[in-house]
């Protein structure tokens, strides 16, 4: 589950011009580390909606790599 959300996460990168990061930490900040503004979030949220099938920010905003696998495993 991790590897996909990191491959999904790099894809968002990618297309922005940004490198590709090796490894996800659970503490990771979504905008402050990986770079990702209001856009980014939407088509993360996509991406792991269709992947998943589940909304990650359902619940309320969702700020950190953690936040996401505790969703993701739920």
């Amino acid at each position: 589950m991790k590897e996909k959300v990191l491959s999904i996460i790099n894809q968002i990168r990618a297309a922005k011009g940004l490198e590709a990061i090796p490894t996800l930490n659970l503490s990771d900040s979504l905008r402050d580390d990986l770079g990702f503004t209001s856009f980014d979030l939407a088509e993360l949220t996509v991406r792991i909606e269709d992947e998943f099938d589940i909304d990650i920010f359902e619940d309320g905003l969702v700020n950190t790599v953690g936040e996401i696998c505790a969703k993701l495993s739920k």
